[in-house]
């Protein structure tokens, strides 16, 4: 358990992160101290994770990696070959129980109906985290976070890894030194979700799902975890439970923290008073993804800056084309943030921006950036970024302060497009006002033995 000055110091971090917080004057891990890391998924996005702790150039790990955690033996097999010296589990639950007093800080890289009892399991202990985006699966699950990580003390981040790139902070500045003058709207698009066995999104052959036979590797009722229990599918897992809102968050929740991350950040949007579905295709089940939507955010007037109206279009659907723009044509998936001095245009990660105007204009531009006046990090590597913060009293960039807020705003159009309907949206209270019927997926019901965070309210 963390030292109680540590604790109070990281309790009261500003939520306004741009960079790295640093907390001074405290003991720290020494740099060169190797930590002690605990992986929960250890296949798919979790390769793309724990592989930021190994050097391959110099073939050997950064840090101890003590502990790996899945429940498919299948998809974590290469994983458990690659670290062959870490205990295996498939539970994470027993997994802090036996090695608890061994462990440093923990990777959760699961579906995201299991990231926030794998977070809560693991900050309860004192453990620092870094979980994969959407970070939760539910608002009521985001504010516990937020909550959590000032209480127990801990060093947090979301994996999101435009937040850490030089792109993201050139939108910001631009913005802040005037270039873009007031944004009043803000366009995103993305081309999926793209529907298929081999893809992240796929649709059953009946409604609902036929039972199969859970496979011999795969341990269907640890997957299911604090969600209610159905028969096995393939449909569902290991692949393609984005589909389905019990475990994932559609498109939207799988990309929000991309696409969405440089406007959130920059414009400093805040939560939205309206959220509205104003397009849907029809399905079978309010508990699956649509093929295509169109959400709309009002975020109200901030701190004198104008009210802004943002869109999110998907499965192929896209904006209207602008003649001001000057462009023949958009990318398949984008975002721009429309000024009324320019407009400034990424793709679906904010890694390389550029501000819409005449190429020779555009090009006349790049000797005469404004002043960096946001601190750099580990170029799309928010594991390292969180690894040098635990070693040196600092929080990263998408710490919980800030990612739960940016995953909150998706969240409630994540709702909006699974009810297709307007919510009005109070945040302070986690309230759809206008629907209380909403209030079970605010806050979902979880199965016994899967509750966490109750003692923080």
């Amino acid at each position: 358990m963390m030292k109680p000055s540590r604790r109070s110091f990281i309790k009261n971090a500003s939520a306004a992160t741009a960079g790295a917080f640093i907390i001074p004057g405290l003991m720290s891990n020494a740099p060169s101290k190797r930590l002690n890391v605990a992986i929960i998924g250890v296949g798919g996005r979790g390769r793309a994770n724990w592989m930021r702790l190994y050097d391959q150039k110099k073939e050997k790990w950064n840090e101890n990696v003590v502990a790996v955690c899945d429940v498919d033996d299948n998809r974590a097999a290469d994983g458990y070959n690659f670290m062959p010296k870490a205990k295996r589990y498939k539970d994470f639950r027993v997994m802090f129980d036996e090695m608890h007093k061994k462990i440093d800080a923990v990777m959760i890289s699961t579906p995201d109906h299991t990231h926030f009892p794998a977070a809560m399991a693991a900050m309860e202990l004192g453990k620092h985290v870094i979980v994969e985006k959407p970070l939760a699966h539910n608002i009521w699950q985001l504010h516990t976070l937020q909550k959590a990580a000032k209480h127990y003390g801990i060093v947090s981040q979301m994996a999101n890894q435009g937040h850490a790139t030089n792109g993201i902070r050139l939108v910001k500045e631009w913005y802040e030194a005037g270039l873009l003058g007031n944004v009043t709207e803000v366009i995103a698009w993305f081309e999926g979700p793209n529907f298929g066995p081999d893809k992240y999104f796929n649709k059953p052959d009946s409604w609902p799902p036929k039972e199969q036979p859970i496979p011999g590797y795969f341990d269907w009722d640890l997957w299911v975890g604090p969600a209610a229990y159905r028969p096995y599918n393939g449909v569902y897992a290991p692949k393609t439970w984005r589909s389905w809102f019990d475990f994932g968050n559609g498109e939207l929740g799988d990309w929000c923290c991309h696409t969405l991350d440089a406007p959130f950040w920059s414009l400093d949007l805040g939560m939205p008073d309206v959220v509205e579905a104003e397009f849907k295709t029809p399905v079978k089940d309010t508990g699956f993804v649509s093929d295509q939507a169109i959400i709309r955010w009002d975020f109200p007037e901030r701190d004198g800056k104008s009210p802004v109206t943002m869109r999110w279009y998907e499965g192929g659907l896209k904006p209207e084309l602008k003649p001001q723009w000057g462009l023949e044509k958009l990318p398949n998936s984008g975002m721009i943030m429309v000024g009324d001095k320019h407009s400034l245009m990424t793709g679906a990660r904010p890694n390389d921006p550029r501000l819409i105007m005449d190429y020779e204009d555009w090009r006349a531009f790049q000797p005469n950036l404004p002043e960096k006046t946001i601190p750099r990090t580990h170029e799309e590597n928010p594991q390292q970024e969180w690894i040098d913060a635990i070693k040196n009293n600092t929080l990263p960039g998408s710490n919980f302060d800030y990612a739960t807020k940016l995953v909150e705003m998706a969240m409630v159009g994540v709702l909006a497009q699974r009810f297709d309907t307007r919510i009005e949206y109070d945040a302070k209270n986690m309230k759809a006002t206008n629907h209380p019927e909403l209030d079970a997926y605010i806050k979902e019901p979880v199965r016994e033995g899967w509750a966490y965070g109750e003692n923080l309210w």
